[in-house]
């Protein structure tokens, strides 16, 4: 159960407006690569289906971060709202990584979401796939963290 001093505003249900916001904070915690940082914006209890992974609790999920930032170097990600309906929100995804020998990856998903009444994300779902490309294919290039605010976003670079 969650305390009652853990909000996460912007609360359900969604406007299109908060959804979008929703959406542009999860993306900016996840570029952090913080996993205590992140798994503070899930459910004690939440679950997650992410590939064939299904963390429980913010203790798996924060376990799976750190194992995934590890992994994934020079981890770089956009997120674009797809949907939103009451306190539900779908988003698509891509982000750039290299791996420890330097081989370059896109990874392209989409993640739906569930929310409780407190703006804690208690379900995640998410289907990605990895396309290896070469380092010159990169798109996302702006310094480790959060993406500046000026750079194009998905649909922009046509992803």
């Amino acid at each position: 159960m969650n305390t009652i001093n853990e909000t996460r505003p912007p609360l359900p249900p969604f406007t299109r407006e908060t959804a979008i916001q929703k959406a542009r904070m999860a993306e900016d915690g996840w570029n952090s690569r913080d996993p205590k940082r992140v798994a503070l914006a899930y459910t004690l209890n939440s679950v997650w289906r992410n590939r064939s992974e299904f963390p429980h609790g913010r203790e798996e999920i924060e376990a799976f971060l750190t194992r995934k930032w590890a992994n994934e170097v020079e981890y770089r990600l956009i997120k674009e709202l797809w949907a939103f309906e009451n306190n539900r929100i779908a988003v698509r995804f891509a982000y750039e990584w290299c791996d420890q020998n330097g081989n370059w990856f896109r990874s392209y998903g989409n993640e739906n979401w569930e929310f409780d009444e407190n703006g804690l994300m208690q379900k995640r779902f998410a289907s990605i796939n990895d396309l290896p490309i070469n380092e010159s294919e990169r798109k996302f290039h702006w310094p480790l963290g959060r993406r500046p605010d000026d750079h194009p976003g998905l649909s922009d670079l046509g992803l």
